[in-house]
Parts: C-alpha cells; structure tokens; sequence
C-alpha cells in the first residue's frame, strides 16, 4: 500500500514538474513586446519637427502664374489659378489641391508633402487630370527649408518610357514661393519646363 501510494506521489510530482518545466520553455519561446529603446524610437519617428513646421508654410489659400516651355528655345505658355492647402494628421503632412488651366484645357492636381524622421528626407506625392500615374519625389531642403531639391522618376506620355524630373521650390519669405521644374529635352540635356510662382492671398 505504501509502496503504491509513494509510487502515484511520484507520478504526481513528475507531473507537476514536467508541466512547470513545459510552461516555462513556453513563456521563453513566447514573442516579447518592443524594449523600452524601441518604443522611444517609435515615439521619435511620430514626433513632427522643425521640418514638418516649415512644410506648414504651405497651408492657407494661395493663387499662382506658371509659364512652361515644351521645347527649347520656343516662347513659354502662360496660365494661371489658385491652391488651397491644409495641415493633416497634426503637423505631419500638408496636402494641397491646385485648380487653373493648361494648354487651355482645365487642370486639376493634388500633391502631399511630408517629412520622414526615419528616412531623413523629405517626401512627396503628385496625382494631376493630366495623367493616371502617381509620382513620388524625395528632397533634400537648406538654408531653413528655404529652397528644397526633389528629385523624381516618372512615365514620359509622350515616349512611353521613364523619365527623371527636378523640381526646385524657392521662398521668398512666407507668403511667396517660386518652383522651378526641370526634365531633360530631346537631346537628353536637362532643360527648364515650367515656373510657378504662388502668392498667398490677403
């Protein structure tokens, strides 16, 4: 009887033991949560800046000329319109809509401007009634985000093949900006294509 009774003792703890044994490899296995350094990272990452105050020097109502050349040496196109542009998701992005002609066609874009703490560069999107691509350029800005270089590859409609596209965007101030888009001309050589130049309404 003893012998039986130590013998189902022994079971038990076996049991138990093999059960902690298991719970334990278990919570070692088991995928833990982000380290205190990593939630500083990602808290870092959302944070706006500096840079992200400087793209909200956009915001507000605006109207614009532009003059863009379709060949070099031939006389530029003229047109106007107006932008409108907003601050998003709290200070991170500024989205803007533009509205005018070209070519005297209606001409319609929107475009999102933003910074990216963990790329270290600036960003942006453009979508326009001109085309059905969207295209992405990163930027470099200096001297206070007082003129920003983005650079972009893009589908050319005409030759069906990639293309690159600068766009240079220079302030004079707060309430006015000029952007200067270059691509290059048949020759392969980069030449000037448009010029717009915005001034914040009163």
């Amino acid at each position: 009887m003893k012998r039986r009774a130590l013998l189902l003792s022994s079971v038990i703890v076996l049991s138990v033991a093999g059960a902690v044994f298991a719970a334990e490899e278990k919570a070692k296995e088991a995928p833990k949560g982000p380290s205190q350094a990593e939630m500083e990272a990602m808290m870092k990452a959302m944070a706006p800046g500096e840079q992200h105050k400087q793209l909200a020097r956009m915001s507000g109502d605006w109207t614009f000329t532009q003059k863009f050349w379709m060949a070099p040496g031939q006389p530029p196109g003229e047109s106007s319109g107006t932008m409108h542009a907003d601050v998003l998701l709290g200070g991170r992005y500024v989205e803007h809509s533009w509205h005018g002609s070209f070519m005297g066609m209606p001409f319609e874009g929107r475009g999102t401007e933003a910074y990216d703490n963990v790329g270290k560069q600036y960003v942006s999107s453009w979508i326009d009634n001109m085309g059905t691509g969207i295209m992405h350029s990163t930027g470099t800005c200096e001297d206070a985000g007082k003129v920003c270089t983005y650079n972009a590859e893009m589908w050319d409609p005409m030759s069906g093949k990639k293309t690159t596209m600068k766009s240079v965007i220079t302030w004079s101030g707060d309430d006015t900006f000029k952007n200067e888009m270059y691509g290059p001309d048949p020759t392969g050589k980069e030449m000037k294509m448009m010029e717009i130049t915005a001034t914040r309404k009163k």
